[in-house]
């Protein structure tokens, strides 16, 4: 691979290349200088021609100079003065005293000359004018009546425009230097060329869009008026009311985690390891709340719970309040338990019913089978669905910002820092102080719990499970299932009735009012979430398989910093990374604050964890000797890829697809620090009604995004279709 002739030919193309680009950057430079310089002599020009030519009305024409242009400042020098003569000057007081300090400098003589013969002279070198760096023009002020120069006028312009602009011409060209040369070296020396370009395409876009602006939001943490200092974390380590939110954030944590888990093992185990009626179903409502609204379901907590709920209302329970930790658990439990749920029920139906079978052919009893033998196979797998909870409460945004109360989190105490008192400094440091228990928690599930599994499948699996139940204890758990499923549908049912009544805890009386309103108001809203969201989809589901393929089939240096810069946004709280990109993108050379880029590339960083696992895991399960038969008989990485991998990991990349769709729909916690007039998100429509008390119009959007989301995740579930040949059946134990 390595040979002179092409690590001379690699030399020489980047030596041109490095040749020509400098040759282009210089003309653009001078080019650029060239006219930013001449539009400032004009207005100089302009500005000196309107000189007044009453001597008394000089001092007003100098204030009237200096309130109507912020471009720059002005002063007058009368005279102009001889050299080594003392100087009387009018006008802007820093100017003034640059002016007086500077009046022998060479700079100053020539400009004082050129004025003096009626000409306009910029200082060749840059002065410094209250605390910044500026360009000095000198002008001749001439009297119109008598023609007669009265002196020297001083302008002076902000040159840091000028000197952004280059330093950004130079970033640009050592960039597309450096893009040349990996672009040349994967041309020369690699093997496949296509895998190195998309070995180098993730390893870009997880720097600049993962790690850069974790970087600058750490950077901002520890600055202090533009200096470094621990000011920041001093305050926040030292505050009450932080602490507070940091304890209050694990203690949200554990509760949601515990009773979600608890939730979650019920419904797993009903339908893996029971032979009861409608599965089906009761799988379905079990995934119900993962795919809903974030504010939905805390939105009839209220309509049903609340200070004028109907429930509330309706048992005269004056001194009640749902608004709290109590409420912040049961939104957080009914709506995250289906995270449990998907992660139990693998681990359960993964565990080889032989085991069970035998402990029952010694004499052992079912509740003795369990405890002994499926219980502690299923530890690993709800200790991973605990954490998974716990990371997911910690990092929840949008149910405290509204049920909270005067119970306090940490990822609405950054959100309210930087909203509310414009803090970023603050705001960011929160975030990562969140950050700290929510990675710890990712980073045991991802690396401790996960290798504690136990293999229970070293032949050919059964294809039955052993019922562990009896008729009594089927009819207890189904009766708990049916409970939280009730709940569940009267919650969604309150929302739906929300969009027909007039106004919710006053006025139940029956109208489309709502309707009307809700529509009209959010018809621009709903058109960007939907085609934001439709943007984003399918480049995370490409983004994920190519992601998911170079990291199983490929050997290259740097895959585990790769695969961890990929998926270290699962463990991010969505206040973070809002906050990081606000901080990273709102300024040169990547200004994408404000547009539509920059939510779409929120949502398919925070979402392209998922769809990375869950092509990782199917590409495993596939024989690589099918992609090395394609390869063998001609085609390319990309023809592998669309042909052979892309088909074979179908459902992988329809799920991929389906949950980048959702979540995008129903984001909240990063979106709302990056939406902007011209893009804005239903959620945040949705959140902003609600705070307003109008929980007819919030309803009625909850609905619709129901609509919206549950239609596309139907119509995924159906091109996705379960294998029934892999499904076990059940059968009685001993």
């Amino acid at each position: 691979m390595f040979t002179k002739k092409r690590v001379l030919n690699f030399l020489l193309a980047m030596a041109f290349v490095a040749l020509v680009g400098g040759w282009i950057l210089g003309n653009v430079r001078g080019e650029f200088l060239s006219l930013s310089r001449d539009t400032q002599r004009r207005t100089v020009a302009a500005a000196a021609a309107s000189y007044p030519s009453d001597s008394e009305d000089v001092a007003v024409w100098l204030g009237r100079l200096s309130a109507r242009s912020a471009a720059y400042r002005v002063a007058l020098v009368e005279g102009p003065p001889a050299p080594g003569e003392t100087v009387a000057v009018r006008g802007d007081s820093e100017l003034s005293a640059l002016c007086e300090r500077s009046a022998s400098d060479p700079e100053f003589v020539k400009g004082f000359d050129n004025a003096a013969y009626e000409e306009i002279y910029r200082s060749e070198r840059d002065w410094t004018v209250g605390g910044a760096e500026r360009a000095l023009f000198f002008a001749p002020a001439v009297n119109p009546g008598t023609g007669d120069v009265e002196g020297a006028l001083l302008f002076s312009f902000d040159s840091a425009g000028e000197r952004g602009f280059v330093r950004l011409l130079y970033i640009l060209f050592g960039v597309a230097w450096l893009l040349f040369g990996i672009v040349a070296w994967q041309v020369l020396f690699s093997r496949d060329p296509i895998v190195g370009f998309a070995v180098v395409g993730l390893f870009l876009m997880a720097l600049v869009f993962v790690a850069y602006p974790l970087f600058e939001a750490v950077r901002l943490s520890f600055l202090e008026e533009g200096r470094f200092s621990l000011a920041i974390w001093r305050t926040i380590l030292s505050s009450g009311g932080y602490r507070s939110a940091l304890m209050g954030s694990l203690e949200l944590g554990c509760w949601t985690a515990t009773s979600s888990t608890l939730v979650g093992f019920l419904f797993a185990f009903v339908c893996s390891r029971t032979n009861v009626r409608f599965k089906r179903f009761i799988a379905t409502m079990g995934v119900l709340p993962v795919i809903s609204p974030p504010f939905s379901l805390t939105l009839s907590v209220i309509l049903l719970l609340g200070n004028n709920g109907l429930v509330t209302r309706w048992l005269g329970l004056s001194n009640f309040s749902i608004y709290g930790l109590p409420g912040l658990v049961l939104v957080q439990t009914m709506g995250m338990f289906p995270i449990a749920f998907l992660t139990l029920s693998g681990v359960l139906d993964a565990i080889d019913s032989t085991y069970e079978e035998a402990a029952l052919n010694l004499s052992a009893t079912r509740f003795r089978t369990f405890t002994s033998v499926t219980l502690p196979l299923a530890v690993p797998g709800i200790l991973s669905a605990w954490l998974l909870v716990f990371t997911n409460s910690l990092a929840d945004f949008a149910n405290p910002l509204i049920l909270s109360g005067g119970f306090r989190v940490l990822s609405l105490e950054s959100y309210l820092e930087v909203t509310g008192m414009n803090r970023l400094g603050h705001g960011a440091a929160l975030s990562l102080l969140l950050l700290l228990p929510t990675m710890t928690a990712f980073l045991a599930q991802r690396f401790w719990v996960s290798r504690r599994s136990f293999v229970t499948v070293t032949g050919k699996p059964t294809g039955r499970i052993t019922e562990l139940t009896t008729p009594g204890v089927r009819l207890l758990l189904v009766s708990l299932i049916a409970l939280v499923i009730g709940f569940l549908i009267l919650l969604y049912g309150t929302i739906v009735a929300g969009c027909f009544v007039r106004n919710w805890g006053i006025d139940y009386t029956f109208s489309l009012v709502n309707i009307r309103e809700a529509l009209t108001r959010a018809r621009d809203a709903l058109v960007d979430t939907v085609t934001l969201a439709g943007i984003a989809t399918p480049i995370a589901g490409v983004v994920a398989m190519v992601a998911a393929l170079v990291i199983v089939r490929k050997k290259f240096h740097g895959k585990r910093l790769l695969e961890a810069l990929l998926m270290t946004p699962f463990a991010l709280p969505g206040t973070l990374v809002g906050i990081s990109y606000v901080l990273a993108f709102n300024r040169a050379p990547l200004v994408l604050v404000g547009t539509a880029a920059i939510i779409v590339i929120n949502y398919v960083v925070r979402e392209l964890p998922v769809g990375v696992e869950g092509g990782i895991a199917s590409l495993r399960q596939i024989d690589p000797s099918i992609e090395e038969a394609a390869t063998d008989l001609g085609a390319d990485s990309a023809t592998v890829f669309r042909t052979v991998v892309l088909p074979l990991v179908r459902p992988a990349f329809l799920s991929s697809l389906s949950y980048t769709f959702v979540r995008s729909m129903t984001a909240v916690s990063a979106v709302i620090f990056l939406i902007s007039a011209r893009w804005y998100h239903l959620t945040v429509l949705i959140y902003n009604f609600s705070e307003n008390l109008r929980f007819g119009l919030a309803s009625v959007l909850s609905t619709v995004l129901i609509v919206i989301v549950f239609g596309v995740f139907g119509i995924m579930r159906l091109l996705v279709r379960r294998n029934e040949n892999l499904m076990k059946s059940v059968g009685a134990g001993a």
